[in-house]
């Protein structure tokens, strides 16, 4: 039998639930299918909430990264069911396409690509009960090999590293959907908290090109490497006064949309800086899940306010495009070998760190 390396989780808790493993059976491609060598794979929030369960009702305090007392194990993935263990997590993955299974395109063979993150039942694509998460509903990136229908890869044309390309796959594409489920368009002004983190970071970039203004809000450690990707200002991550930081630095205090990854305690006063019609998307709450929500704002502003989690099709191949292209680039903070995939997890949630973190097999 054929084996690889992999990181393998073992169950819902503590760092010490992720196992590395030497002698893990190397996948093989089925029908349909490709079978990738892993280059890199980025680290993401799901990664480390999975693992924690702190996707479960019965957490409300901000992610730390440590296993939560009161997660049940019922509903602590993202999609609110249990997933099977052991699992090798990893979304991110930029690799390269060694073989295929039967009625795969063989002309895959040998290219570099990036994974679609989102795993379908292909004939009923736009069902959202029946999606999953690659590294969650099936193995993921975190070992030397990975297979995948050959509908969820892409082959990428790029001078960009692979560790490069690993930082886009669940943070841009998330960021993408943000943007999308806002509908922001050219003259929009979008509230960015947590600007420094993958999708933050992303979300400066792409409001950026669709021609409308990011006003990114982080650490005052990392204003510079933030103000490098032309947010049109940067704030604390948080001001004293939200509505008179913003007016000082854009000339009004309000903006038209908030896309959201933080939650927690400033969660009302973002709110109450939405200008009348504007919106609200959230893809996160790092910072908390339970914030306190005054009806009266939302409905006396005439606000809308999106849920942003599953993307749809053909998103992810528009984000291989925008890279192709230049028009988005990669902010890599970190690498980290496979067999130090805890000091990367420790390092990602001690959120020191601007843009993505990423682990090389």
């Amino acid at each position: 039998m054929a084996v690889m390396c992999a990181v393998v989780l073992t169950g819902h808790g503590g760092m010490d639930k992720l196992v590395y493993r030497d002698d893990w059976p190397k996948p093989k491609a089925g029908p349909g299918e490709v079978l990738v060598k892993v280059l890199a794979c980025g680290l993401n929030n799901t990664d480390v909430n999975t693992r924690s369960a702190w996707y479960s009702k019965g957490v409300s305090d901000a992610t730390t990264g440590e296993g939560f007392d009161g997660a049940e194990d019922d509903d602590a993935s993202w999609g609110g069911a249990p997933i099977t263990f052991p699992r090798i997590q990893g979304a991110d993955v930029c690799g390269r396409v060694e073989a295929v299974g039967a009625g795969a395109d063989a002309g895959l063979i040998g290219k570099r690509v990036m994974i679609d993150t989102w795993l379908r039942d292909w004939g009923d694509p736009l069902n959202l009960d029946k999606t999953g998460y690659f590294g969650s509903e099936c193995d993921g990136g975190f070992a030397e090999y990975t297979k995948v229908d050959q509908r969820q890869v892409h082959p990428v044309t790029s001078d960009l590293g692979d560790a490069e390309l690993a930082t886009f796959a669940t943070s841009s594409i998330t960021a993408e959907n943000m943007l999308n489920r806002a509908n922001v368009g050219k003259g929009d002004i979008v509230l960015v908290p947590g600007a420094s983190g993958g999708v933050g970071s992303a979300l400066v970039q792409l409001t950026n090109r669709r021609q409308a203004r990011a006003v990114a809000m982080c650490g005052e450690d990392k204003a510079d490497a933030v103000r490098a990707l032309s947010p049109a200002a940067v704030l604390p991550r948080s001001p004293h006064n939200l509505k008179a930081a913003l007016k000082d630095a854009i000339g009004r205090d309000t903006v038209t949309v908030v896309a959201d990854v933080v939650g927690g305690a400033l969660w009302p006063e973002m709110i109450g800086v939405i200008a009348r019609g504007g919106g609200y998307t959230c893809a996160g709450a790092i910072a908390g899940p339970i914030v306190e929500f005054d009806l009266r704002t939302f409905y006396l502003r005439d606000l809308t306010f999106t849920g942003a989690t599953i993307v749809a099709p053909g998103v992810f191949a528009d984000l291989v495009g925008y890279i192709e292209r230049g028009e988005i680039r990669p902010v890599l903070a970190e690498t980290f070998p496979l067999t130090k995939l805890h000091d990367a997890q420790t390092a990602f949630i001690a959120k020191k760190h601007v843009g993505n973190i990423v682990v090389v097999p």
